[in-house]
């Protein structure tokens, strides 16, 4: 079984500070300290697993392929920093339009990842920015982390202390 930190998208990874709602390559702005943060986690054996809502597609406000220009801009970045990320799940629903399974604090697409990479849940973590975040890792036992949206990840005590855990 294989062990995985399971990342939300906007606000642990990029900075959305500016724009709810993250679709465009020029707003995309890796957070100071992800790369770090990864580099360090990965040499503890993790994978990476990308767990978003964008709920912007329902609205009709972008498409899956912006969403898709996105996360291909920033697997390219990552992988040039040798950060592999396994999979990128994300839900296109609005709960104000549409019902789902899937969009957090529902826990579908965590059970997908675990399901398709044999993930040992009791020895994953989830990092988040939002409560929809955490109690979707809750749901499925697994320990969540909050971490203050936009902020530096090597900042945060919980992350330094995960790090030294691991």
């Amino acid at each position: 079984m294989q062990k995985a930190i399971f990342l939300d998208r906007d606000g642990v990874i990029n900075d959305n500070s500016e724009h709810y709602y993250i679709y465009k390559p020029n707003d995309f702005t890796i957070n100071n300290g992800i790369i770090e943060t990864l580099i360090k986690i990965k040499e503890k054996g993790f994978i990476f697993i990308i767990i978003s809502n964008q709920g912007g597609i329902s609205k009709k406000i972008y498409s899956k392929k912006d969403v898709d220009n996105i996360h291909n801009k920033l697997i390219d970045k990552l992988k040039y920093h040798n950060i592999k990320i396994h999979e990128i799940y994300y839900c296109p629903h609005h709960n104000s339009i549409e019902k789902c399974l899937c969009r957090k604090p529902d826990s579908l697409m965590l059970e997908k990842a675990i399901a398709r990479f044999n993930i040992n849940v009791k020895e994953s973590y989830m990092i988040g920015d939002s409560n929809s975040d955490i109690n979707a890792a809750r749901k499925i036992g697994i320990k969540g982390i909050k971490v203050d949206s936009n902020k530096n990840l090597l900042h945060n005590k919980h992350i330094q202390d995960l790090i030294v855990k691991l």
